[in-house]
């Protein structure tokens, strides 16, 4: 194992109102402006920006990960995290990285494919059972996103007992749009959220319950069983419907379960997953095409409407509620990584509406995933040729 230089570094958000608006994220014209779209009930989008006055100290405890884009907190206090190209690893407290875990099944990482998210079980400490999503190879060249699980060897360095528990449908030829965040009910289920390819034929899916592009699902763990929520004439396993490509999966204080997805071209959302929803994906859209042309509606009958959206898009990613001792100002708020952002996006939210909103460390790089250690430290990966896992704490 070899251990990383540790580089620290301060910073500190700006005081006060007037400098938390000149944050400016708010400032920018929407894309959606030119078909006059309007949010559908105030607070929708563009909430308040809220004002800060904590000092934030970074410390760098790896780098040189290769696109790293799922982390998970083990009950020792170490990391496991995967690399896009097909790498999980062990990364200790004190930022020792481990090697590959070997293993793993292959991976179709080309573009936006590969290894994604990881998750463990709340007994890890006891069964050592791992889950985690990746792009699968199919035939001709396709591919769709898949979930195994494994146990995860005492010393870290051996996925046994592997087995693949459930696969998308169909699969297609294509390089982006696999969703793939994973979180845990607290109920003896996963909900995985898929994305719908990104092409215009398979898109489509989105909207037919027939075929898991486009849409959450619940499996049973460990065995990857269907438990989904009864839609007339869909597959056993889907939970929801009209999505396009989710990004972050985070369980709330109260114990249901919230989705980030990109949008177009603006028109990212933040999403309360109930079962037997339509999300609207791709005929309800706050979005654009990226040729700048109309896509779809705002509202649609029989479509439920995003708790929140931003336009411009942030580009949202890997997400979680904070519940540590560190910030007790951020208690119950919502973290989001911010890849389009570079930063990490802070919500406050009442009940199912988003009061307010701050960006922290903005510059710091793609923010990939974002956890919170046990300690109440902030950890987020950043998604780059050079990525890294950086630790976020109380500064002076």
């Amino acid at each position: 194992m070899v251990r990383l230089h540790h580089a620290a570094t301060a910073f500190v958000t700006f005081l006060g109102a007037g400098c938390a608006t000149g944050q400016g994220f708010n400032d920018a014209p929407p894309n959606g402006a030119a078909y006059d779209q309007a949010p559908a009930f105030s607070g929708q989008t563009r909430a308040p920006v809220m004002a800060d006055d904590i000092a934030l100290d970074q410390t760098v405890l790896v780098s040189g990960l290769e696109h790293p884009w799922g982390l998970a907190a083990l009950p020792d206090g170490n990391w496991l995290v995967t690399e896009r190209p097909g790498r999980m690893r062990v990364i200790s407290a004190d930022g020792t990285l481990g090697e590959p875990v070997q293993g793993l099944p292959a991976v179709d990482a080309r573009d936006q494919g590969g290894l994604h998210d990881v998750s463990v079980a709340d007994d890890f400490a006891d069964t050592r059972r791992v889950w985690w999503t990746y792009a699968e190879p199919r035939d001709e060249g396709k591919n769709a996103t898949a979930v195994a699980t494994g146990i995860l060897s005492a010393d870290g360095t051996q996925m046994q007992q592997v087995t693949r528990i459930w696969q998308q449908n169909p699969a297609w030829n294509s390089t982006k749009h696999f969703g793939a965040r994973i979180v845990h009910d607290g109920q003896g289920h996963l909900h995985i959220g898929v994305g719908e390819r990104s092409l215009p034929e398979p898109r489509q899916y989105a909207q037919d319950p027939s075929a898991t592009l486009g849409k959450t699902v619940r499996i049973n763990a460990p065995d990857g069983s269907p438990a989904g929520a009864g839609i007339n004439g869909a597959l056993p396993e889907i939970w929801t419907m009209g999505h396009r490509n989710i990004q972050g999966a985070a369980v709330g204080p109260d114990g249901r379960i919230w989705m980030s997805e990109h949008g177009p071209k603006g028109g990212d959302e933040l999403n309360l997953i109930k079962p037997a929803q339509n999300h609207g994906w791709p005929i309800a859209t706050y979005g654009t095409d990226y040729s700048g042309a109309q896509m779809g509606q705002t509202q649609v009958d029989g479509t439920v409407q995003p708790v929140y959206y931003w336009d411009p898009s942030p580009a949202l990613s890997g997400m979680a509620f904070y519940d540590g001792a560190m910030f007790p100002e951020w208690q119950g708020d919502l973290l989001l990584g911010g890849l389009q952002a570079s930063a990490v996006i802070r919500l406050d939210i009442d009940g199912e509406k988003v009061t307010d909103e701050a960006r922290h460390l903005q510059g710091i790089g793609r923010v990939r995933d974002v956890e919170v250690a046990q300690d109440g430290a902030v950890m987020l990966i950043t998604d780059e040729d050079d990525g890294k896992l950086v630790r976020v704490s109380r500064g002076s």
